[in-house]
Protein backbone atom coordinates (compact mmCIF):
# COMPACT_ATOMS: atom_id res chain seq x y z
CA UNK A 1 0.00 0.00 0.00
CA UNK A 2 1.52 3.49 -1.17
CA UNK A 3 0.29 6.66 1.25
CA UNK A 4 1.45 9.87 -0.08
CA UNK A 5 0.88 13.32 -0.65
CA UNK A 6 1.77 15.62 -3.68
CA UNK A 7 2.53 19.26 -3.58
CA UNK A 8 3.16 21.58 -6.83
CA UNK A 9 6.55 22.91 -5.82
CA UNK A 10 7.17 26.97 -7.48
CA UNK A 11 10.19 28.09 -5.79
CA UNK A 12 12.55 24.90 -4.42
CA UNK A 13 14.35 25.47 -0.96
CA UNK A 14 17.97 26.28 -1.62
CA UNK A 15 19.60 23.34 -0.98
CA UNK A 16 17.89 21.50 -2.55
CA UNK A 17 20.94 20.47 -5.12
CA UNK A 18 23.15 19.54 -2.50
CA UNK A 19 20.74 16.40 -1.54
CA UNK A 20 21.25 13.09 -3.14
CA UNK A 21 19.16 12.24 -6.44
CA UNK A 22 18.31 9.79 -8.56
CA UNK A 23 17.77 10.02 -12.82
CA UNK A 24 14.32 8.41 -13.14
CA UNK A 25 12.65 7.62 -16.90
CA UNK A 26 9.32 6.35 -16.60
CA UNK A 27 6.57 5.11 -19.18
CA UNK A 28 2.98 3.88 -18.73
CA UNK A 29 1.90 0.47 -20.63
CA UNK A 30 -1.77 1.23 -19.55
CA UNK A 31 -3.23 3.95 -17.56
CA UNK A 32 -6.33 2.42 -16.02
CA UNK A 33 -5.33 0.10 -14.27
CA UNK A 34 -1.55 1.79 -13.87
CA UNK A 35 1.03 -0.30 -15.49
CA UNK A 36 4.16 1.31 -15.38
CA UNK A 37 8.08 0.44 -16.67
CA UNK A 38 10.33 2.47 -14.85
CA UNK A 39 14.56 3.08 -14.79
CA UNK A 40 15.61 4.63 -11.29
CA UNK A 41 18.97 5.09 -11.92
CA UNK A 42 20.70 1.38 -12.66
CA UNK A 43 17.43 -0.51 -11.40
CA UNK A 44 14.61 -1.70 -13.60
CA UNK A 45 10.85 -2.17 -12.40
CA UNK A 46 7.66 -2.52 -13.69
CA UNK A 47 4.75 -1.60 -11.66
CA UNK A 48 0.92 -1.68 -11.03
CA UNK A 49 -1.06 0.61 -8.77
CA UNK A 50 -4.83 0.47 -8.25
CA UNK A 51 -7.48 3.25 -7.86
CA UNK A 52 -6.99 5.72 -5.07
CA UNK A 53 -5.29 9.74 -4.81
CA UNK A 54 -4.29 9.56 -1.37
CA UNK A 55 -3.74 5.66 -0.82
CA UNK A 56 -3.52 2.91 -3.60
CA UNK A 57 -2.19 -0.47 -3.79
CA UNK A 58 1.35 -0.66 -5.67
CA UNK A 59 3.21 -3.63 -6.34
CA UNK A 60 6.91 -3.53 -8.06
CA UNK A 61 8.24 -6.20 -9.65
CA UNK A 62 12.12 -5.91 -11.03
CA UNK A 63 12.85 -5.88 -14.38
CA UNK A 64 15.99 -6.16 -16.78
CA UNK A 65 17.89 -3.94 -18.79
CA UNK A 66 16.33 -5.84 -21.81
CA UNK A 67 13.04 -6.30 -20.42
CA UNK A 68 12.75 -2.34 -19.39
CA UNK A 69 14.14 -1.39 -23.27
CA UNK A 70 11.56 -3.59 -24.84
CA UNK A 71 8.50 -2.21 -22.82
CA UNK A 72 9.88 1.37 -22.39
CA UNK A 73 9.46 1.30 -26.50
CA UNK A 74 5.42 0.49 -25.88
CA UNK A 75 5.06 3.12 -23.82
CA UNK A 76 1.74 4.85 -24.76
CA UNK A 77 2.20 8.51 -24.61
CA UNK A 78 5.04 10.73 -22.72
CA UNK A 79 7.98 9.12 -21.91
CA UNK A 80 8.70 11.13 -18.72
CA UNK A 81 12.30 12.03 -17.12
CA UNK A 82 12.88 14.02 -13.66
CA UNK A 83 15.94 14.15 -11.10
CA UNK A 84 14.70 12.56 -7.57
CA UNK A 85 15.90 14.67 -4.82
CA UNK A 86 15.74 13.30 -1.34
CA UNK A 87 15.22 16.03 1.17
CA UNK A 88 15.27 14.69 5.02
CA UNK A 89 11.98 17.09 6.94
CA UNK A 90 11.06 16.85 10.49
CA UNK A 91 7.27 17.27 11.27
CA UNK A 92 5.14 15.63 13.96
CA UNK A 93 2.98 12.09 13.06
CA UNK A 94 -1.05 12.31 14.15
CA UNK A 95 0.25 11.04 17.58
CA UNK A 96 2.21 14.30 17.72
CA UNK A 97 5.61 12.11 17.80
CA UNK A 98 8.63 14.22 15.81
CA UNK A 99 9.48 12.04 12.68
CA UNK A 100 11.85 12.25 9.85
CA UNK A 101 10.23 12.15 6.31
CA UNK A 102 11.92 12.15 3.28
CA UNK A 103 10.37 14.26 0.78
CA UNK A 104 10.98 13.27 -2.85
CA UNK A 105 10.78 16.23 -4.83
CA UNK A 106 10.92 15.73 -8.48
CA UNK A 107 12.64 18.11 -11.52
CA UNK A 108 11.09 17.19 -14.36
CA UNK A 109 13.00 17.59 -18.11
CA UNK A 110 12.19 17.35 -20.83
CA UNK A 111 8.27 17.40 -21.87
CA UNK A 112 7.31 18.84 -18.46
CA UNK A 113 10.92 21.05 -17.95
CA UNK A 114 10.42 23.19 -15.36
CA UNK A 115 7.19 21.59 -13.41
CA UNK A 116 8.58 20.26 -9.69
CA UNK A 117 7.07 18.36 -7.25
CA UNK A 118 7.51 17.17 -4.39
CA UNK A 119 5.91 13.67 -2.70
CA UNK A 120 5.91 12.73 0.61
CA UNK A 121 5.10 8.82 1.73
CA UNK A 122 3.36 7.77 5.13
CA UNK A 123 2.84 4.73 7.17
CA UNK A 124 -0.58 5.29 8.07
CA UNK A 125 -3.51 7.79 6.52
CA UNK A 126 -3.93 9.72 10.04
CA UNK A 127 0.08 10.72 9.70
CA UNK A 128 -0.79 11.83 6.11
CA UNK A 129 -4.19 13.68 6.77
CA UNK A 130 -1.73 14.79 9.53
CA UNK A 131 1.23 16.32 7.70
CA UNK A 132 1.77 19.57 7.87
CA UNK A 133 4.10 20.41 4.62
CA UNK A 134 7.27 23.12 4.89
CA UNK A 135 6.65 26.78 3.71
CA UNK A 136 8.59 26.15 0.12
CA UNK A 137 5.75 23.47 -0.60
CA UNK A 138 3.05 24.56 -2.81
CA UNK A 139 -1.14 23.85 -3.80
CA UNK A 140 -1.65 20.38 -2.27
CA UNK A 141 -2.42 18.44 -5.49
CA UNK A 142 -2.65 14.96 -3.64
CA UNK A 143 -6.54 14.95 -3.91
CA UNK A 144 -7.21 16.85 -7.77
CA UNK A 145 -5.15 14.13 -8.97
CA UNK A 146 -4.37 16.49 -11.98
CA UNK A 147 -0.37 16.01 -11.19
CA UNK A 148 -0.42 12.10 -10.96
CA UNK A 149 2.72 10.74 -13.44
CA UNK A 150 0.02 8.51 -15.25
CA UNK A 151 -1.74 11.80 -16.21
CA UNK A 152 0.87 13.43 -17.21
CA UNK A 153 2.02 11.21 -19.65
CA UNK A 154 -0.78 11.16 -21.96
CA UNK A 155 -1.30 15.10 -21.71
CA UNK A 156 -0.22 16.14 -25.19
CA UNK A 157 1.89 18.69 -25.29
Amino acid sequence: MEIERKYLVETPPKHYAACPFRRIEQGYLCTDPVVRVRRDDQDYYLTYKGKGLLSREEYNLPLTVDAYAHLIAKADGIVLKKLRYEIPYEARDAQGALRTYTIEMDVFEGAYEGLILAEVEFETEADALAFVPPSWFGRDVTFTGEFQNSRLSSRKN
